[in-house]
């Protein structure tokens, strides 16, 4: 399993336009911290296109969502549904 098929498969099972998760309520769900880099980076956050070799990026996008906004100071993201 790779480290965030369980993301993938938390998004797979919403059904919103838009899903806000807190970066430890990702943590939670991946069961491991999320990288430094998340945390001050917004191009870690960037949504790629197929194909792209960032496994949070595909695990975002085979979940049936991209990343909307990231607000570094309360430390959440909002998924917005892919259209």
């Amino acid at each position: 399993m790779a480290k965030y098929d369980p993301l993938t498969r938390h998004l797979q099972g919403q059904t919103g336009k838009a899903i806000v998760l807190t970066f430890a309520e990702i943590e939670r769900i991946i069961a491991t911290p999320l990288p430094k880099s998340a945390r001050g980076y917004r191009e870690w956050w960037e949504n790629e296109k197929p194909g792209g070799s960032h496994a949070q990026s595909k695990a975002r996008l085979s979940g049936g969502y991209h990343v909307g906004t990231v607000d570094f100071g309360r430390e959440r993201v909002t998924f917005e549904k892919n259209k």
